[in-house]
């Protein structure tokens, strides 16, 4: 049965990094080989700047936050949750993630946060076994994702 789930899995979102995101950590990456190459040598250099991107290019692989539907379950990540227990979704520009994540944020809500997604959804629970009051979710496809839960 939990293959069949899998299976019938719709991908919403798979937010990547953005484009200043991976300026800034090959700018970092460059800084560093730049001071190896001062204080040792160019192969040592060469040899770290190869190595920092091709741990870039991992990570940016493995952190990006997969938001899937299917028809009974919505899956964020590594953790899901039944649909009969959504009740509400609410769809975040910047400033309003901003502040549900911040100010007036619930602690034991359930948050799946990439920094480099600045919108996002909050989707309220109502399941009598579970204190999390909603789950807090970045991505720049919240309006598909509102859609993809009200069928």
């Amino acid at each position: 049965m939990a293959q069949s789930q899998a299976a019938d899995k719709k991908r919403i979102s798979r937010d990547r990094w953005s484009i200043g995101l991976w300026a800034f950590c090959l700018f970092m990456a460059a800084s560093l080989a730049l001071a190896i190459e001062a204080a040792l040598s160019s192969n040592l250099a060469l040899a770290a700047m190869i190595a920092q991107t091709f741990g870039l290019l991992l990570l940016s692989q493995s952190t990006p936050l997969e938001i899937a539907v299917s028809q009974d379950y919505l899956y964020v990540g590594k953790a899901s949750i039944e649909r009969k227990f959504i009740t509400h979704v609410e769809v975040l520009d910047a400033e309003a993630m901003r502040i549900t994540r911040g100010p007036k944020a619930d602690v034991s809500a359930y948050l799946a946060l990439r920094f480099w997604v600045p919108t996002g959804a909050k989707i309220t629970i109502s399941d009598s076994n579970d204190p999390t009051p909603y789950w807090l979710i970045s991505t720049k496809s919240a309006v598909k994702l509102k859609a993809e839960l009200a069928k």
